[in-house]
């Protein structure tokens, strides 16, 4: 299989691949940052890097050999958590961009099979996006499979299936070792040579630990020992694990490059399920535009 991922990150698509047991012939990859691209080839030393999406007509691939599209368009004009400029935001109109390289992939190789993510978002926006790629998308909330809340909207040319429910906990995620709790008085600390309110945190429930994200002003998640009065940050490894990637995937990263690079990845075991789903039929099709 000839795989072209846009928006690459640091490649849990390819992972999610092998982990959904699919050969892979060559995976090319389109992303731009560097701490991203250091985590992917380093754990994929065989990843094709093409630079940047929008110097797209300029690689040199044969397109009638690309099977498999992915890719998770900036999310940030969409995000209900973000200003919610849609297709006004300048990094998510590279959506049109993904279109443009599907239809000129579908022109050579009408088989090809595609998946695109993006967050919870209104429904005009979404519906734009399903016109565009004329299949209706699935909503999938990662707590299914891991111990983390982040629901995400997935449109793919086959149909996907609900994954089963694996009950993960975050308590059974947690590795006290990896811990010194701090007294709850001290709720302002000085992490990355910044000052750091608490309560500008995003407290982890008993269950679930919060969706991560990339946004500067709170990137972290804490959560409180059994009598409430001491906290504890979330570890770079118990995001590796929220994420369902292998512990020590990000680890040549500095901490802060690790959990924004982590926040903009995808949920590898979400991922994987939905390519295990490649069989199932063709969903219904809608008319493009």
């Amino acid at each position: 299989m000839n795989v072209l991922s846009l928006f690459d990150g640091i490649s849990c698509g390819r992972l999610a691949l092998e982990r959904a047991g699919l050969s892979i012939d060559n995976y090319y990859a389109s992303e731009i940052d560097q701490n991203a691209i250091k985590c992917a080839t380093m754990n994929n030393p065989d990843i094709i890097e093409l630079g940047s999406v929008t110097d797209w007509k300029n690689w040199e691939i044969d397109w009638s050999s690309i099977n498999l599209l992915i890719g998770g368009s900036p999310c940030q004009g969409f995000s209900i958590a973000g200003e919610q400029l849609n297709f006004n935001d300048e990094r998510s109109k590279l959506f049109f961009v993904f279109v443009d390289i599907l239809h000129h992939i579908q022109a050579v190789n009408p088989k090809v099979l595609f998946l695109l993510e993006n967050v919870k978002m209104r429904n005009d926006y979404s519906d734009i996006i399903t016109k565009f790629l004329g299949v209706y998308p699935v909503m999938i909330d990662s707590a299914l499979v891991s111990a983390q809340r982040r629901t995400r909207l997935y449109w793919a040319n086959w149909q996907i299936l609900p994954p089963k429910d694996k009950k993960i906990l975050f308590r059974d995620i947690i590795n006290f070792n990896l811990h010194s709790y701090r007294p709850i008085q001290n709720w302002m600390m000085k992490y990355w040579g910044k000052t750091i309110k608490l309560d500008r945190l995003k407290t982890i429930k008993a269950d679930k630990a919060s969706c991560l994200t990339t946004r500067k002003t709170h990137p972290f998640q804490y959560y409180l020992s059994e009598d409430k009065k001491t906290f504890t940050l979330l570890s770079q490894a118990e995001a590796e694990i929220l994420q369902t990637l292998p512990e020590g995937y990000t680890s040549m990263l500095k901490e802060g490059q690790a959990f924004y690079a982590l926040g903009n990845g995808w949920t590898v075991d979400v991922i994987a399920h939905i390519f295990s789903c490649m069989g199932n039929r063709t969903p219904q099709q809608l008319e493009l535009f």
